[in-house]
């Protein structure tokens, strides 16, 4: 499977904003690992707007 470039920026910008990684270690993962990573972000985000 494929993945676009902007779906592979916006994972990168993702977490790079919040953890404040280097372009290469993102990279370097692997998209599933990559991809976990942008999900457990979302889950800390909405558990800290639900006040939680």
């Amino acid at each position: 499977m494929t993945y676009s470039a902007d779906r592979i920026h916006e994972e990168v910008a993702y977490v790079a904003y919040h953890f404040h990684w280097s372009l290469d270690d993102i990279l370097d993962m692997e998209h599933t690992e990559r991809l976990r990573y942008v999900r457990e972000i979302a889950a800390i985000n909405t558990r800290m707007s639900e006040g939680g």
